[in-house]
């Protein structure tokens, strides 16, 4: 922050004030979203059960103008578990291929999954 503000030529106070309204929601939202995360995985591991995530399609998006990602098309299933097909978004990886069968959890009253990858 100092070094911005020495660079734009403004004052530290200003810098501070622009700095705290711009970071701090971004970290409350931050915040929010892990610990949302970590009831979930909590959830899976504790009601989780073992299920087999097929890779079907393979879809390359733009995450975030820089940087692309694929969309994994993924078929769900397991014992004690209705089959079904969802979309995993994540970062590229060589490994990733169609046909590729992965490790999952499968919360059966949420439809919540983890793939362990």
């Amino acid at each position: 922050m100092l070094g911005f503000a020495l660079l734009a030529g403004a004052e530290l106070t200003v810098m501070g004030i622009v700095f705290t309204v711009v970071f701090v929601p971004l970290g409350l939202a931050f915040w929010g979203n892990t610990v949302v995360d970590r009831e979930h995985n909590r959830r899976l591991d504790a009601v989780g059960v073992p299920a087999t995530a097929e890779i079907t399609d393979l879809t390359d998006f733009d995450w975030s103008g820089e940087e692309s990602g694929v969309a994994v098309g993924l078929r769900v299933s397991g014992p004690g578990l209705r089959t079904f097909e969802t979309t995993w978004k994540r970062t590229h990886h060589p490994a990733l291929r169609v046909g590729l069968r992965l490790t999952a959890v499968v919360d059966p009253s949420g439809g919540r999954f983890r793939v362990e990858f």
